[in-house]
């Protein structure tokens, strides 16, 4: 049966913080979420646009569950202080998605000095869950959901002399990097909740081609060239909408039936409803324990997951 927002179970009482939930697939994941009952932490950079797509939420949906966590995932101690702020309302967090994103846009640096693709797609989230992974624990049965695209299959894995790509810049060449840190990210997660015993599942997605503000926006950033024109143009004609888009990530996120580790995408690689895929790229251990180690020298913050912390307060 085709998974739809209809196909997520009830979800009262359940606390989700979804980064970039202010617009396109965030704000879809979190209309979905909130319908079935979650209190949904919206986490987002531009306050404004947060606020105008909470008021859309509660105008379509009064019982909807939302607070607004300001965001800035190019920054670490703005995810310092939004994971505070988090952690002083909610010992426990049940879903974690990591959507926020940016695409093929021209060099610029996070206030960290980070590559800013790798900064935002990845090292912002990576932090992100490093500071909640305690209360992630203490949750039942949490699950963090990566969101990665096609474009990690021309993607390189980090080189950890240059993982910045100083003097080596492309806007496509550090999305595809970006986006396959995001599905190492996922695996190696997954693999650090299983050999602790944890409950907690990592699970990845990718939305397909879906007609939201990614493309649009790259285009008028002005590093996605011809390339990024072609998939605006797509996107915007044969696409889908971000509430199809979305679905691969909700049922990541609530599929009752999701196994750890599992890949949620479109039937047909870009388009289609949200099916389990299996995970097709090589080479994963080494890629893996690279990502880790450069995350954690570029973040100062590790993510090990230790058997004492998987016991519940």
């Amino acid at each position: 049966m085709t998974f739809t927002a209809a196909s997520i179970p009830d979800l009262t009482g359940t606390v989700a913080v979804v980064t970039g939930a202010n617009g396109g697939l965030g704000l879809e994941t979190t209309k979905a979420l909130v319908g079935k009952g979650a209190h949904v932490l919206m986490a987002a950079r531009n306050r404004a646009k947060a606020e105008a797509a909470r008021n859309e939420l509660t105008a379509a949906n009064p019982a909807a569950s939302t607070k607004i966590i300001e965001l800035d995932l190019a920054s670490l101690d703005s995810v310092q202080e939004a994971s505070d702020r988090i952690l002083a309302d909610h010992g426990r967090i049940d879903l974690l998605i990591n959507n926020a994103g940016l695409m093929a846009m021209p060099e610029r640096a996070t206030v960290d000095g980070f590559e800013m693709q790798l900064g935002v797609n990845h090292l912002g989230h990576w932090a992100l869950t490093a500071h909640l992974l305690p209360a992630l624990l203490r949750a039942d049965a949490a699950r963090v959901v990566s969101i990665t695209s096609t474009a990690h299959h021309f993607g390189r894995r980090l080189n950890p002399e240059n993982p910045h790509l100083h003097g080596r810049y492309r806007p496509w060449r550090a999305y595809g990097q970006s986006k396959l840190a995001n599905y190492h990210f996922a695996i190696g997660l997954q693999h650090r909740f299983e050999a602790a015993g944890a409950r907690a599942r990592s699970m990845l997605a990718h939305p397909g081609l879906t007609n939201s503000d990614l493309q649009s926006h790259a285009v008028a950033e002005g590093g996605a060239g011809v390339l990024g024109s072609v998939f605006d143009f797509l996107s915007t004609h044969t696409g889908m909408t971000p509430e199809q888009g979305a679905r691969p990530q909700l049922r990541a996120a609530t599929d009752p039936n999701a196994r750890g580790g599992a890949f949620y995408a479109p039937r047909l690689i870009n388009n289609g409803p949200a099916v389990r895929r299996p995970y097709l790229r090589p080479g994963r251990d080494a890629a893996i324990d690279i990502l880790w180690a450069v995350s954690e020298r570029e973040t100062g913050l590790t993510i090990d997951v230790t058997p004492a912390q998987t016991i519940k307060d």
